[in-house]
This record gives C-alpha cells, sequence and structure tokens, in this order.
C-alpha cells in the first residue's frame, strides 16, 4: 500500500470512509497525479478501483472544496447527468470523499477539437437543464452577480498578491511583477470596462436576476477533463461548483491555461450559455466586456503559489519543488500578461 502521503489519522479517516462505503476488506492507495490542490488515489478494493480524494483544509482557505464539489455531483447524478464520476459516500469531518473511477485521460491542447468543445458544452447545458431543482445548491467560490462583483473580485486578487514575501530572487521577481505590470495593466482595464459598461448602458451595480444565473461547474474547462476509451468526455473537480454568472463561466473556460480552448469556438459557445436568458445579444457583450477582466484574474490565479495558502495546498497535494513550481508559474503568468495584448484585449487596456 502506498500511502506515503497520507498521516496516520488521515489514513484512518480513509479507512473509515472505506468501510462506511461497504468496502471492509483488504484494500491499496496508489497516488494519482494531477491534483494541485487535493490529494487523490486510486484505491483498490474488492470488485474494483474507486477514487479517493483528500481534501486540502487550512484555517487561511475556508473554502468547503470537499462539500461543493460532493453536493454539485451528487445533484448531477441524481438527475441523470452521467459526464462526470458517481459520487458514493463522503466523510466531511474527516475531509474524504470517494468516487467512482472512471478509465480515461487528460487531453493535450490538440485534442480540444469542436466535438470535445461540443461535449463540453453538452454537460454544461445538461445541468442548468435542472435549474429549478438546484435551489438548494450555494453559490460558486467567488461568485460574481454584478459587474461591481467582477470588478471586486480581480481587485481583491490583486491586493491578496500585495503579500508576496521576498523570501528568494524568483518572489522578487513575481513581486516586481505584479507592482510594475500586472497591477497597472488591471487598473487601466478596469477602467476601460467601467467605461463601456456606460456606454452599454449596464449598471455596474445591477444584480443579475435569479433566472438569469447560472448552476456552474466552475474552474470548467479540459483541464478539469478525461477522455476515455471510447471517446467520451467525462468532467472532474468541482470543488468551486454552485450559483454564478454565466458570463464568468464562458471567461473561465476560455481563460483557463492548461489545456487552452481555441478562440474560434467562442462565439458560439458563449452564444449558448447565454442565449437562454433575457436580451442575449446585451449577454453577449456583457461576457465580451469582461473576458479581460477574466483573462487578468487568469494572470493572478497562476501566482497563488507565491501566497502562503495557495503554497501550502500545493504541498498538501505533493506539487513539485517549490523554487522551481514558482519559476514556471512566474513564466506562465507573464506569458499570459504579453497574450492580453497580443489577443486583442488591449482594445479595453
Amino acid at each position: 500500500m502506498n500511502t506515503s502521503t497520507l498521516s496516520d489519522e488521515r489514513l484512518e479517516g480513509a479507512t473509515r470512509l472505506l468501510r462506511a462505503a461497504g468496502f471492509a476488506g483488504a484494500f491499496s492507495l496508489t497516488p494519482l497525479a494531477g491534483g494541485a490542490n487535493n490529494q487523490v488515489f486510486r484505491a483498490d478494493v474488492d470488485g474494483g478501483p474507486l477514487v479517493l480524494k483528500a481534501y486540502f483544509q487550512h484555517p487561511d482557505d475556508p473554502r468547503d472544496r470537499l462539500g461543493a464539489e460532493y453536493s454539485f455531483s451528487s445533484f448531477a447524478w441524481e438527475n441523470g447527468v452521467r459526464a462526470l464520476p458517481r459520487p458514493l459516500a463522503c466523510d466531511r469531518q474527516s475531509g474524504f470523499a470517494l468516487y467512482e473511477y472512471i478509465p480515461g485521460r487528460k487531453l493535450t491542447p490538440a485534442e480540444v477539437t469542436a466535438d470535445a468543445v461540443a461535449q463540453a458544452l453538452d454537460f454544461y447545458l445538461a445541468v442548468n437543464a435542472l435549474k429549478e431543482k438546484a435551489r438548494d445548491l450555494p453559490p460558486a467560490s467567488e461568485a460574481c452577480f454584478s459587474l461591481c462583483d467582477h470588478w471586486h473580485c480581480l481587485q481583491r486578487r490583486l491586493r491578496r498578491l500585495d503579500g508576496i514575501e521576498a523570501l528568494g530572487e524568483v518572489d522578487r521577481e513575481a513581486a516586481a511583477f505584479v507592482q510594475d505590470r500586472l497591477v497597472p495593466v488591471s487598473a487601466a482595464c478596469l477602467r476601460a470596462a467601467a467605461d463601456a459598461a456606460r456606454e452599454l448602458g449596464l449598471p455596474p451595480e445591477q444584480s443579475l436576476p435569479a433566472g438569469e444565473r447560472c448552476v456552474s461547474p466552475s474552474d470548467f474547462g479540459f483541464h478539469n477533463a478525461l477522455r476515455t476509451p471510447d471517446g467520451r468526455m467525462v468532467f472532474i473537480d468541482f470543488e468551486y461548483a454552485g450559483w454564478d454568472d454565466p458570463a464568468k463561466t464562458v471567461s473561465d473556460f476560455f481563460c483557463q491555461p492548461e489545456c487552452p480552448v481555441p478562440a474560434e469556438h467562442y462565439a458560439a459557445f458563449a452564444r449558448a450559455v447565454v442565449e437562454n436568458e433575457s436580451g442575449t445579444a446585451a449577454r453577449l457583450r456583457r461576457a465580451e466586456l469582461l473576458l479581460p477582466i477574466y483573462r487578468l484574474k487568469w494572470c493572478c490565479i497562476m501566482l497563488n503559489d507565491f501566497l502562503p495558502a495557495g503554497g501550502k495546498r500545493r504541498r498538501f497535494a505533493g506539487s513539485a519543488d517549490e523554487k522551481e513550481r514558482k519559476s514556471r508559474q512566474l513564466r506562465k503568468a507573464r506569458q499570459a500578461l504579453r497574450r492580453v495584448a497580443a489577443e486583442g484585449a488591449d482594445v479595453l487596456c
């Protein structure tokens, strides 16, 4: 049994959950690669493999990742959506959940084709066809329902990055990048977005009516997807899921950097996400207005490793050498900020 990343106490919690779920025999745990925030194991039990997930818990990051993911997965599965693993059991106190094991592999960027995008959209639409049954789901992590909410979210992330401690050369480089490049570009983008909202007659403080909100998988994209041997897409990692703004779902889908979605799919995907809401044209323009803001937010997300809680999450998940990881994330953030201009977001910035 490979349990080197589990303490005796957490191993006991995992054992209790497996027993409570009806798996009383011997089992083995094998760490699975890919999790950036949590520990994920293949649990081999009598009857076949399962997925055991150990969720990060820390006072500096109080988000209920387990509760959000298990609630969303249970809601979707119980209502007939099958493009995700079946949730089997959870123990909120110990921070473990058990899911169906689905054979599959991560996609490469070259595999993000029209068919893959269509399967992602089908999953989103299937979940949102059930909105009337989803009233008990919580708001998503960092849910935003007004333009001001979106802008304040970016500003909060920038303020957090003010707290980068100069522990070494790479930390000093990151702090300088934030202050010299990311903060000024973000300020200009936010001013331009406010001007554009006024021109479009979009009140920044007006909250989306409940009927125009969506049930968001959150952090939705092909970095959180598996392709099964028969070509079917299965979506995973719903730790931030809940009610949110459809424009945020669209922006996150096209801004996540790990397995990018080609821009050629943006128009059709965005229209399909918002077309059932009132005022489709206005909603599309609103989503376009927010896209540069989310490109900048993702630059901030890439720098999470420089913050105390972010670094602790990565260490908990068993990520690579800290210095190399930070250097890699800083390179990604620099590249992403350059793409903001290269892809035309400088129209707003």
